[in-house]
């Protein structure tokens, strides 16, 4: 079966907007991920949010290459940051077309963490968005049974789960409860590998996550293995960083080499 593909923005996260989806286009992608929130100091903000003319040139560079917006993240509520900080990302999701929103609820306050995340739901509901939780495998939603909890506890319709292969196998989740979830909840999945352990240390998780993933085959994840866990079909989503070989290579190089070796161990 030949599946639709997606290329995250994380995979060319020095790409702004319009040239990560020219890329998309030149190499075959039928999506994009777009990251419109910071998650670290050092990352770029790109500002379709704040600014009309970042946010038209955007829509017309989607108009120009057929390219559609999967997904945009990152709702990513930590103690600081509550629900409504995150109310324009849903209006621009919106305005883009996207109808997935990516949130993450790194806080060990669990009854704020689901009363925050029910609040997103609620908010993009009537914008025709679903909200996607993700489950970084370091943070206090970190694994597939903690983050089942929190879409057993708020019970809206729009909620689901993402599944990324890294955070899935770091966190030692269960194939057999991975199977047994509603199929609903689940519209893609975050495709990548990576070997069978890591160097201990939070630099060596966060170096491993950010910036060097491998492509799907080339590790010990198990990547077949977890997808087949899921419904099919679904949009598979290549959030690939590797930094040395893209800055070697190039994004489009190293984009279209991503989805070719996707499309041969998966499709």
């Amino acid at each position: 079966m030949k599946h639709e593909y997606s290329l995250a923005h994380l995979t060319a996260m020095a790409l702004p907007p319009v040239d990560l989806i020219e890329v998309a286009a030149k190499t075959g992608y039928d999506y994009v991920g777009l990251r419109l929130s910071r998650v670290t100091d050092t990352e770029p903000l790109y500002p379709i949010i704040a600014s009309k003319t970042a946010m038209a040139a955007t829509k017309a560079k989607l108009a120009a290459t057929g390219i559609k917006v999967w997904d945009v993240e990152l709702a990513r509520m930590d103690p600081s940051l509550d629900a409504q900080s995150f109310f324009p990302m849903l209006d621009a999701t919106a305005e883009l077309g996207a109808k997935h929103v990516i949130c993450q609820l790194p806080d060990p306050n669990r009854e704020r963490a689901h009363a925050r995340f029910a609040t997103l739901c609620d908010y993009a509901k009537p914008l025709g968005i679903a909200i996607s939780l993700e489950f970084p495998w370091w943070t206090e939603t970190g694994n597939l049974e903690t983050a089942t909890t929190v879409l057993n506890t708020v019970k809206r319709s729009n909620a689901g789960l993402l599944i990324d292969m890294l955070h899935f196998f770091r966190s030692n989740s269960s194939h057999d409860a991975l199977k047994s979830l509603p199929r609903e909840w689940f519209q893609f999945a975050h495709v990548c590998d990576g070997p069978a352990t890591i160097a201990p240390g939070m630099d060596s998780i966060l170096h491993e996550a950010r910036s060097d993933r491998l492509f799907p085959g080339d590790g010990a994840f198990g990547v077949k293995d977890i997808l087949a866990c899921l419904p099919d079909p679904i949009t598979y989503t290549l959030e690939i960083p590797g930094d040395a070989l893209a800055a070697e290579i190039g994004f489009e190089a190293y984009a279209r080499r991503a989805l070719q070796t996707a499309r041969s161990h998966l499709d």
